[in-house]
Protein backbone atom coordinates (compact mmCIF):
# COMPACT_ATOMS: atom_id res chain seq x y z
CA UNK A 1 0.00 0.00 0.00
CA UNK A 2 1.47 3.34 -0.82
CA UNK A 3 0.36 6.84 0.25
CA UNK A 4 -1.28 8.89 -2.19
CA UNK A 5 0.72 12.50 -2.88
CA UNK A 6 -0.24 15.18 -1.65
CA UNK A 7 2.10 18.48 -1.91
CA UNK A 8 2.17 20.61 0.92
CA UNK A 9 1.77 23.92 -0.60
CA UNK A 10 2.67 26.36 2.13
CA UNK A 11 1.56 29.20 0.35
CA UNK A 12 -1.66 27.45 -0.16
CA UNK A 13 -2.09 26.34 3.28
CA UNK A 14 -1.65 29.37 4.73
CA UNK A 15 -3.91 31.14 2.88
CA UNK A 16 -6.34 28.76 3.51
CA UNK A 17 -6.25 28.97 7.06
CA UNK A 18 -6.09 32.85 7.12
CA UNK A 19 -9.44 32.49 5.76
CA UNK A 20 -10.65 30.00 7.99
CA UNK A 21 -9.68 31.86 11.05
CA UNK A 22 -8.95 35.79 10.80
CA UNK A 23 -11.94 38.09 10.77
CA UNK A 24 -10.40 40.98 11.96
CA UNK A 25 -7.63 43.50 10.71
CA UNK A 26 -4.38 42.19 11.78
CA UNK A 27 -2.94 44.76 14.32
CA UNK A 28 -6.00 44.35 16.44
CA UNK A 29 -6.24 42.39 19.68
CA UNK A 30 -8.82 40.16 17.70
CA UNK A 31 -6.54 40.17 14.59
CA UNK A 32 -3.24 39.27 16.65
CA UNK A 33 -5.40 36.83 18.54
CA UNK A 34 -6.92 34.92 15.34
CA UNK A 35 -3.27 35.67 13.71
CA UNK A 36 -1.33 33.35 16.38
CA UNK A 37 -4.22 30.60 16.35
CA UNK A 38 -3.38 30.12 12.69
CA UNK A 39 0.04 29.88 13.22
CA UNK A 40 -0.09 27.63 15.77
CA UNK A 41 -2.44 25.48 13.87
CA UNK A 42 -0.02 25.08 11.31
CA UNK A 43 1.26 22.58 13.80
CA UNK A 44 0.47 19.37 14.84
CA UNK A 45 -2.56 19.76 16.88
CA UNK A 46 -4.47 16.46 17.60
CA UNK A 47 -2.82 13.35 17.79
CA UNK A 48 -6.26 11.38 18.77
CA UNK A 49 -9.43 12.66 17.59
CA UNK A 50 -12.16 13.77 20.45
CA UNK A 51 -15.33 12.91 18.79
CA UNK A 52 -16.90 9.75 19.75
CA UNK A 53 -17.01 7.62 16.56
CA UNK A 54 -19.93 4.95 17.88
CA UNK A 55 -21.96 8.12 17.74
CA UNK A 56 -20.97 9.30 14.80
CA UNK A 57 -21.54 5.75 13.22
CA UNK A 58 -25.16 5.41 14.82
CA UNK A 59 -25.92 8.95 13.87
CA UNK A 60 -24.36 8.22 10.27
CA UNK A 61 -26.08 5.03 9.90
CA UNK A 62 -23.46 4.00 7.30
CA UNK A 63 -24.72 0.92 4.76
CA UNK A 64 -22.17 -0.75 2.21
CA UNK A 65 -21.34 1.14 -0.95
CA UNK A 66 -21.84 4.73 0.92
CA UNK A 67 -19.55 7.65 -0.09
CA UNK A 68 -18.37 9.34 2.63
CA UNK A 69 -16.79 13.31 2.70
CA UNK A 70 -15.20 14.37 6.06
CA UNK A 71 -12.90 16.51 7.79
CA UNK A 72 -9.49 14.21 8.98
CA UNK A 73 -8.45 15.72 12.64
CA UNK A 74 -6.36 12.91 14.18
CA UNK A 75 -7.52 10.33 11.79
CA UNK A 76 -9.06 7.65 14.32
CA UNK A 77 -12.67 8.07 13.26
CA UNK A 78 -11.61 7.92 9.41
CA UNK A 79 -10.34 4.17 10.01
CA UNK A 80 -13.05 3.53 12.22
CA UNK A 81 -16.12 4.00 9.47
CA UNK A 82 -14.17 1.22 7.83
CA UNK A 83 -15.74 -1.30 9.79
CA UNK A 84 -19.29 -0.47 8.49
CA UNK A 85 -17.95 -0.98 4.66
CA UNK A 86 -18.52 2.28 2.63
CA UNK A 87 -17.28 2.35 -0.94
CA UNK A 88 -15.00 5.72 -0.38
CA UNK A 89 -13.92 7.88 2.64
CA UNK A 90 -12.40 11.17 0.62
CA UNK A 91 -10.89 12.70 4.28
CA UNK A 92 -9.18 16.50 4.18
CA UNK A 93 -8.00 18.86 6.60
CA UNK A 94 -6.58 22.53 6.33
CA UNK A 95 -3.87 21.73 8.59
CA UNK A 96 -0.63 19.66 6.79
CA UNK A 97 0.54 18.17 9.96
CA UNK A 98 -2.79 16.21 10.11
CA UNK A 99 -2.15 15.27 6.58
CA UNK A 100 0.93 13.79 7.70
CA UNK A 101 -0.36 12.32 10.60
CA UNK A 102 -2.96 10.55 8.31
CA UNK A 103 -0.75 9.49 5.38
CA UNK A 104 1.53 7.81 8.36
CA UNK A 105 -1.21 6.32 9.66
CA UNK A 106 -2.77 4.69 6.67
CA UNK A 107 0.66 3.83 5.61
CA UNK A 108 1.46 1.50 8.94
CA UNK A 109 -1.87 -0.06 8.94
CA UNK A 110 -1.23 -1.30 5.61
CA UNK A 111 2.84 -2.30 6.02
CA UNK A 112 3.40 -2.75 9.63
CA UNK A 113 3.03 -7.10 10.37
CA UNK A 114 0.58 -7.32 12.20
CA UNK A 115 -1.88 -6.08 15.08
CA UNK A 116 0.49 -6.22 17.56
CA UNK A 117 2.89 -4.04 16.01
CA UNK A 118 0.00 -1.56 14.76
CA UNK A 119 -0.87 -1.67 18.83
CA UNK A 120 2.58 -0.60 19.80
CA UNK A 121 2.92 2.24 16.90
CA UNK A 122 -0.35 3.73 17.87
CA UNK A 123 -2.08 2.45 21.11
CA UNK A 124 1.29 2.46 23.56
CA UNK A 125 3.16 5.16 21.23
CA UNK A 126 6.00 4.71 23.89
CA UNK A 127 8.45 2.15 22.46
CA UNK A 128 12.05 2.70 20.69
CA UNK A 129 11.09 -0.33 18.54
CA UNK A 130 8.45 1.56 17.02
CA UNK A 131 11.54 3.87 15.30
CA UNK A 132 12.91 0.79 13.54
CA UNK A 133 9.44 -0.77 12.34
CA UNK A 134 9.35 3.10 10.76
CA UNK A 135 12.96 2.65 8.83
CA UNK A 136 11.69 -1.14 8.23
CA UNK A 137 8.15 -0.74 7.23
CA UNK A 138 6.90 2.39 6.67
CA UNK A 139 9.43 4.33 5.50
CA UNK A 140 9.68 2.91 2.02
CA UNK A 141 6.39 3.28 1.02
CA UNK A 142 5.47 7.18 1.86
CA UNK A 143 5.13 9.75 -0.27
CA UNK A 144 8.28 12.54 -0.67
CA UNK A 145 6.30 14.99 1.11
CA UNK A 146 5.12 13.20 4.33
CA UNK A 147 8.41 11.46 4.49
CA UNK A 148 10.35 14.78 4.78
CA UNK A 149 7.53 16.00 7.26
CA UNK A 150 8.21 12.81 9.58
CA UNK A 151 12.08 13.02 9.38
CA UNK A 152 12.38 16.95 9.60
CA UNK A 153 14.59 17.91 13.55
CA UNK A 154 13.25 19.78 15.66
CA UNK A 155 15.01 22.40 18.03
CA UNK A 156 15.89 19.35 19.99
CA UNK A 157 17.65 17.96 17.25
CA UNK A 158 15.20 15.22 17.18
CA UNK A 159 13.24 14.01 14.39
CA UNK A 160 9.47 14.60 14.21
CA UNK A 161 8.55 10.89 13.99
CA UNK A 162 10.52 9.94 17.33
CA UNK A 163 7.43 11.18 19.46
CA UNK A 164 6.36 7.62 18.34
CA UNK A 165 9.05 6.65 21.06
CA UNK A 166 8.50 9.53 23.27
CA UNK A 167 4.31 9.17 24.73
CA UNK A 168 3.12 10.11 21.39
CA UNK A 169 -0.56 11.53 22.98
CA UNK A 170 2.23 13.72 25.43
CA UNK A 171 2.75 16.00 21.94
CA UNK A 172 0.63 17.54 20.11
CA UNK A 173 -0.83 21.00 20.87
CA UNK A 174 -3.67 19.28 22.60
CA UNK A 175 -1.61 16.66 24.30
CA UNK A 176 0.43 19.40 25.59
CA UNK A 177 -2.58 21.37 27.13
CA UNK A 178 -3.46 18.37 28.32
CA UNK A 179 0.20 18.26 30.60
CA UNK A 180 -0.34 22.24 31.39
CA UNK A 181 -3.54 20.86 33.23
CA UNK A 182 -1.75 17.93 34.91
CA UNK A 183 1.19 20.14 35.80
CA UNK A 184 -1.51 22.45 37.14
CA UNK A 185 -3.05 19.98 38.97
CA UNK A 186 0.04 18.49 40.85
CA UNK A 187 0.83 22.03 41.79
CA UNK A 188 -2.16 22.48 43.55
CA UNK A 189 -1.01 18.76 45.14
CA UNK A 190 -3.74 16.56 42.53
CA UNK A 191 -3.13 13.56 40.85
CA UNK A 192 -5.68 13.28 38.19
CA UNK A 193 -4.89 9.60 37.68
CA UNK A 194 -6.36 9.06 40.93
CA UNK A 195 -9.28 9.02 39.37
CA UNK A 196 -9.03 6.44 37.30
CA UNK A 197 -8.80 3.99 40.62
CA UNK A 198 -12.33 4.25 41.03
CA UNK A 199 -14.17 0.97 40.02
CA UNK A 200 -17.91 2.61 40.08
CA UNK A 201 -19.15 5.59 38.58
CA UNK A 202 -20.47 6.47 42.38
CA UNK A 203 -16.46 6.75 43.35
CA UNK A 204 -15.86 8.47 40.38
CA UNK A 205 -17.84 11.28 41.23
CA UNK A 206 -16.77 11.14 44.52
CA UNK A 207 -13.27 11.62 43.39
CA UNK A 208 -13.72 13.99 41.07
CA UNK A 209 -15.59 15.90 43.61
CA UNK A 210 -12.91 15.89 46.20
CA UNK A 211 -9.78 16.51 43.75
CA UNK A 212 -10.78 17.99 40.67
CA UNK A 213 -13.55 20.18 41.20
CA UNK A 214 -12.02 22.51 43.90
CA UNK A 215 -9.13 23.66 41.23
CA UNK A 216 -11.53 25.49 39.02
CA UNK A 217 -12.04 27.58 42.35
CA UNK A 218 -8.10 28.46 42.16
CA UNK A 219 -7.12 32.04 41.30
CA UNK A 220 -5.00 30.84 38.91
CA UNK A 221 -7.19 28.78 36.78
CA UNK A 222 -9.71 30.96 36.62
CA UNK A 223 -7.40 33.76 35.35
CA UNK A 224 -5.85 30.93 32.49
CA UNK A 225 -9.19 29.91 31.64
CA UNK A 226 -10.75 33.80 30.78
CA UNK A 227 -7.51 34.00 28.83
CA UNK A 228 -8.49 32.94 25.06
CA UNK A 229 -4.78 32.38 24.17
CA UNK A 230 -4.66 29.85 27.17
CA UNK A 231 -7.45 27.43 25.12
CA UNK A 232 -5.48 27.25 21.78
CA UNK A 233 -4.37 23.96 22.71
CA UNK A 234 -7.64 22.78 22.77
CA UNK A 235 -7.86 23.81 19.17
CA UNK A 236 -10.06 26.93 20.18
CA UNK A 237 -9.73 30.18 17.82
CA UNK A 238 -11.22 33.01 18.99
CA UNK A 239 -14.17 33.32 17.08
CA UNK A 240 -15.38 29.60 18.81
CA UNK A 241 -14.55 30.97 22.33
CA UNK A 242 -17.92 32.89 22.65
CA UNK A 243 -19.61 29.90 21.13
CA UNK A 244 -18.07 27.73 23.69
CA UNK A 245 -18.92 30.46 26.79
CA UNK A 246 -22.83 30.80 25.32
CA UNK A 247 -25.99 32.96 26.27
CA UNK A 248 -26.31 32.82 29.98
CA UNK A 249 -22.76 31.64 31.02
CA UNK A 250 -20.91 32.89 33.87
CA UNK A 251 -17.51 32.35 32.47
CA UNK A 252 -15.35 29.91 30.66
CA UNK A 253 -14.24 28.25 34.01
CA UNK A 254 -17.88 27.33 34.31
CA UNK A 255 -18.34 25.61 30.84
CA UNK A 256 -15.02 23.70 31.37
CA UNK A 257 -16.23 22.58 35.05
CA UNK A 258 -19.16 20.93 33.24
CA UNK A 259 -17.58 19.82 30.36
CA UNK A 260 -14.80 18.06 32.85
CA UNK A 261 -17.66 16.60 35.07
CA UNK A 262 -19.31 14.84 32.70
CA UNK A 263 -16.25 13.54 31.00
CA UNK A 264 -15.38 12.58 34.70
CA UNK A 265 -18.71 11.03 35.86
CA UNK A 266 -21.17 10.67 33.51
CA UNK A 267 -19.79 7.10 31.79
CA UNK A 268 -17.94 4.26 33.69
CA UNK A 269 -13.94 4.28 33.01
CA UNK A 270 -14.22 1.24 31.49
CA UNK A 271 -16.16 1.83 28.61
CA UNK A 272 -14.60 5.42 27.99
CA UNK A 273 -10.97 5.50 26.13
CA UNK A 274 -11.55 9.30 26.46
CA UNK A 275 -11.35 9.65 29.93
CA UNK A 276 -8.04 7.61 30.25
CA UNK A 277 -6.50 9.99 27.42
CA UNK A 278 -7.62 12.91 29.75
CA UNK A 279 -6.94 11.73 33.32
CA UNK A 280 -4.00 8.91 32.63
CA UNK A 281 -2.28 10.21 28.99
CA UNK A 282 -2.94 6.40 28.22
CA UNK A 283 -4.95 3.84 26.34
CA UNK A 284 -5.83 2.26 29.26
CA UNK A 285 -3.91 -0.59 31.02
CA UNK A 286 -4.01 -3.59 28.07
CA UNK A 287 -5.97 -5.69 29.46
CA UNK A 288 -9.46 -5.53 28.36
CA UNK A 289 -9.37 -1.33 28.69
CA UNK A 290 -11.40 0.36 26.54
CA UNK A 291 -9.91 1.44 23.11
CA UNK A 292 -10.81 3.60 19.50
CA UNK A 293 -12.85 0.85 17.14
CA UNK A 294 -9.95 1.22 14.46
CA UNK A 295 -7.41 0.04 17.72
CA UNK A 296 -9.14 -2.72 18.85
CA UNK A 297 -7.69 -6.31 17.71
CA UNK A 298 -11.25 -7.48 16.47
CA UNK A 299 -11.36 -5.05 13.85
CA UNK A 300 -8.12 -4.96 12.77
CA UNK A 301 -7.76 -7.33 9.34
CA UNK A 302 -11.35 -5.38 8.28
CA UNK A 303 -9.98 -2.18 8.45
CA UNK A 304 -6.72 -2.98 6.98
CA UNK A 305 -8.64 -4.45 3.99
CA UNK A 306 -10.28 -1.49 3.37
CA UNK A 307 -7.46 1.31 3.99
CA UNK A 308 -7.07 1.59 0.09
CA UNK A 309 -10.70 3.09 0.09
CA UNK A 310 -9.33 6.36 2.18
CA UNK A 311 -7.82 9.32 0.52
CA UNK A 312 -6.29 12.59 2.24
CA UNK A 313 -6.27 15.92 0.96
CA UNK A 314 -5.01 19.07 2.06
CA UNK A 315 -7.62 21.37 1.42
CA UNK A 316 -11.39 22.34 2.93
CA UNK A 317 -14.66 20.47 2.52
CA UNK A 318 -15.88 22.98 0.44
CA UNK A 319 -13.08 23.05 -2.30
CA UNK A 320 -13.29 19.46 -2.09
CA UNK A 321 -17.54 19.17 -2.70
CA UNK A 322 -17.06 22.00 -5.52
CA UNK A 323 -15.31 19.71 -8.08
CA UNK A 324 -17.48 16.86 -7.42
CA UNK A 325 -20.49 16.00 -9.31
CA UNK A 326 -23.79 16.65 -8.22
CA UNK A 327 -25.63 13.90 -5.75
CA UNK A 328 -22.41 12.22 -5.53
CA UNK A 329 -21.94 12.03 -1.40
CA UNK A 330 -24.02 9.64 0.98
CA UNK A 331 -22.44 11.06 4.45
CA UNK A 332 -20.68 14.15 5.23
CA UNK A 333 -18.70 14.81 8.88
CA UNK A 334 -18.10 18.25 9.52
CA UNK A 335 -16.85 18.10 13.15
CA UNK A 336 -17.05 21.44 14.89
CA UNK A 337 -15.85 23.40 11.72
CA UNK A 338 -18.54 25.19 11.11
CA UNK A 339 -17.96 27.33 14.61
CA UNK A 340 -15.07 28.88 13.20
CA UNK A 341 -16.78 30.02 9.28
CA UNK A 342 -18.40 33.47 9.11
CA UNK A 343 -22.20 33.49 7.07
CA UNK A 344 -20.58 34.03 3.65
CA UNK A 345 -18.31 30.69 4.09
CA UNK A 346 -20.75 28.83 5.62
CA UNK A 347 -23.58 29.35 3.08
CA UNK A 348 -20.59 28.29 0.62
CA UNK A 349 -20.37 24.97 1.90
CA UNK A 350 -24.15 24.26 2.51
CA UNK A 351 -24.73 25.49 -1.08
CA UNK A 352 -22.05 22.34 -2.44
CA UNK A 353 -23.16 19.80 0.66
CA UNK A 354 -27.15 20.25 -0.86
CA UNK A 355 -25.96 19.90 -4.35
CA UNK A 356 -23.73 17.19 -3.69
CA UNK A 357 -25.92 15.23 -1.64
CA UNK A 358 -27.41 11.77 -2.78
CA UNK A 359 -30.98 11.14 -1.53
CA UNK A 360 -31.00 10.05 2.09
CA UNK A 361 -27.75 11.68 2.42
CA UNK A 362 -26.79 12.55 6.15
CA UNK A 363 -24.36 15.08 7.45
CA UNK A 364 -23.54 15.65 11.15
CA UNK A 365 -21.30 17.78 12.95
CA UNK A 366 -20.55 19.01 16.74
CA UNK A 367 -20.81 22.60 18.16
CA UNK A 368 -19.18 23.96 20.74
CA UNK A 369 -22.05 25.77 22.33
CA UNK A 370 -25.49 23.72 22.61
CA UNK A 371 -27.28 25.40 19.71
CA UNK A 372 -27.57 24.22 16.20
CA UNK A 373 -25.88 27.11 14.67
CA UNK A 374 -27.23 26.78 10.91
CA UNK A 375 -30.16 28.85 11.26
CA UNK A 376 -30.64 33.09 10.90
CA UNK A 377 -27.06 31.93 9.51
CA UNK A 378 -27.27 29.59 6.37
CA UNK A 379 -30.27 30.06 3.70
CA UNK A 380 -33.54 29.05 4.37
CA UNK A 381 -33.80 27.78 0.87
CA UNK A 382 -30.70 24.99 1.35
CA UNK A 383 -32.20 24.73 5.21
CA UNK A 384 -35.49 23.22 3.44
CA UNK A 385 -34.37 20.59 1.47
CA UNK A 386 -33.21 19.40 4.93
CA UNK A 387 -34.60 17.58 8.11
CA UNK A 388 -33.03 18.48 11.39
CA UNK A 389 -33.39 15.53 13.51
CA UNK A 390 -33.62 17.43 16.64
CA UNK A 391 -34.82 15.08 19.51
CA UNK A 392 -31.84 12.08 17.49
CA UNK A 393 -29.78 14.86 17.67
CA UNK A 394 -30.02 15.09 21.50
CA UNK A 395 -29.90 11.77 22.13
CA UNK A 396 -27.10 11.00 20.70
CA UNK A 397 -25.14 14.15 21.98
CA UNK A 398 -26.10 12.79 25.49
CA UNK A 399 -23.69 9.57 24.62
CA UNK A 400 -20.85 10.97 23.30
CA UNK A 401 -18.23 10.08 25.45
CA UNK A 402 -15.48 12.88 24.63
CA UNK A 403 -17.94 15.25 26.54
CA UNK A 404 -16.37 18.25 25.71
CA UNK A 405 -19.19 19.81 22.72
CA UNK A 406 -22.06 21.42 23.83
CA UNK A 407 -24.31 19.94 20.80
CA UNK A 408 -24.38 16.80 18.10
CA UNK A 409 -26.36 17.53 15.51
CA UNK A 410 -27.41 15.51 12.84
CA UNK A 411 -29.15 16.70 9.64
CA UNK A 412 -31.15 14.16 6.76
CA UNK A 413 -32.30 15.55 2.95
CA UNK A 414 -35.30 15.30 2.55
CA UNK A 415 -37.08 13.39 -0.28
Amino acid sequence: MTASTVAFDRGSTGTRLHDAVRRNPLFSQAGLAEYAFARLFRKLVYTQIWEDPDVDMEALAIVPGDRIVTIASGGCNVLSYLIADPARIEAVDLNPAHVAFNRLKLAALGALPGYEEFYRFYGRADDRANIGAYEQFIRPILDPETRSYWEKRRFSGRRRITIFHRDLYRHGLLGQFIGCGHLVARLYGVDPRRLLLATTMEEQRRIFEETLAPLFDKRLVRWATRCKSSLFGLGIPPQQYQALVGPGQADMTTVLRQRLERLACDFPFSENYFAWQAFGRIYGDGNGAPLPPYLSRANFETIRARVERISIENISVTELLAVKPASSVDRFVLLDAQDWMSDVQLNALWFEITRTAAPGARVIFRTAGEENLLAGRVDASLLRRWDYREAESKALHARDRSSIYGGFHLHVLKD
